[in-house]
């Protein structure tokens, strides 16, 4: 396999566009339609927030994201972590979040949270498997049936 390279870039760039675009038409793909929690660029530059793009052979093929919580200089909420369909179960999702985790501790987070739903049981079990814990529902889907949200320390 070859090697999976992540860097850091701009919320609103080009090739963040382009992923994030692909992830909108994959979660209305699965829910009906795309996400529509509020987000503004700006949330996601240093140092209260970061964004990522993994590569493959060259290829832009995944994207995550972490912000301030609320404001809070000790919670990083995850956001847009996707990876294309083409390159799954190739450990990009699994480089993206260590990218994010490690960026966030850098930036002095201590715990990580996020949000996503039952109609990505791949998220589900990779947010699992990377040491995530279900709590309480949080943010702008967190009445929502299919809301699960995660959290783990730093």
């Amino acid at each position: 396999m070859t090697e999976i390279e992540i860097k850091p870039t701009r919320y609103g760039g080009s090739v963040a566009r382009k992923l994030i675009a692909e992830l909108m038409a994959d979660l209305a793909e699965r829910y009906g339609d795309s996400d529509a929690t509020p987000i503004e660029a700006v949330e996601f530059d240093p140092p209260d927030g970061g964004f990522f793009v993994a590569y493959l052979d060259g290829s832009p093929v995944g994207c995550g994201g972490w912000r301030s919580w609320a404001g809070s200089e000790e919670i990083a909420e995850i956001k847009r972590v996707y990876t294309s369909a083409t390159v799954r179960g190739k450990g990009v999702g699994r480089a993206i979040m260590a990218a994010l985790e490690s960026d966030a501790r850098a930036h002095g987070r201590v715990r990580a949270i996020l949000e996503t739903g039952t109609a990505q049981p791949e998220a589900i079990a990779l947010y699992h498997a990377i040491g995530y814990q279900l709590i309480d529902n949080f943010g702008h889907y967190r009445d929502e049936p299919g809301c699960r949200s995660f959290g783990r320390t730093l």
